[in-house]
């Protein structure tokens, strides 16, 4: 069984879309046998996500930094809550607890944990392949970037590709598939 590290939000959006795929999300999650690897937040779409993986009868691992935790931001119920020092810790254990990376809407804390995840990939540090999940093109101007970045010759093609925009869950599975290294592709569905 393989571990998903999804980023997103301590708050829902405006938009009911949001809300519809993260529990889109953790519906998916289970039925392909993958555990949830997040921040162990119960509020936003942190907590949707996790609510409905549990109530999938999924299983999911939280890492927390003893402030937030100390803030009574930790969702009760986790299949297990790891209790880190700060957030340079639990990026870098959600990275090594996890398969692949999968970053939900949300703000400048989900961005700035996926393209660290990203980043890493670049430089040989992570292996996960790397997607933003693009509900209703949220990620659109940034795969613009990304793509700008290419042309420039500031991004590789080769490391452009290793980032991945989505709309569609079944092309994120068939892509996290591809890109996943032979000895833990043998754990895909």
């Amino acid at each position: 069984m393989k571990n998903i590290a999804v980023y997103c939000g301590a708050s829902e959006g405006k938009d009911e879309i949001y809300r519809e795929a993260a529990i889109e999300l953790a519906h998916w999650l289970v039925q392909n046998d993958l555990n949830l690897v997040y921040g162990g937040g119960g509020v936003g779409l942190m907590g949707i996500l996790a609510k409905t993986v549990l109530d999938d009868g999924g299983k999911v691992y939280g890492i927390m930094p003893q402030e937030l935790v100390d803030r009574g931001a930790a969702y009760d119920g986790l299949t297990e809550l790891k209790v880190v020092e700060d957030m340079s810790e639990r990026k870098r254990l959600m990275l090594e607890m996890s398969d692949a990376s999968i970053a939900l809407p949300g703000g400048p804390g989900t961005l700035e944990e996926i393209i660290e995840a990203f980043s890493w990939s670049r430089l040989g540090d992570n292996e996960n392949p790397c997607v933003l999940y693009n509900v209703q093109g949220y990620y659109d101007y940034l795969k613009s970037m990304f793509n700008y970045m290419t042309d420039k010759g500031f991004l590789t093609k080769k490391d452009r590709s290793k980032l991945f925009f989505s709309d569609s869950l079944e092309n994120i599975y068939t892509f996290m598939n591809s890109y996943i290294p032979p000895k833990i592709r043998q754990y895909a569905k």
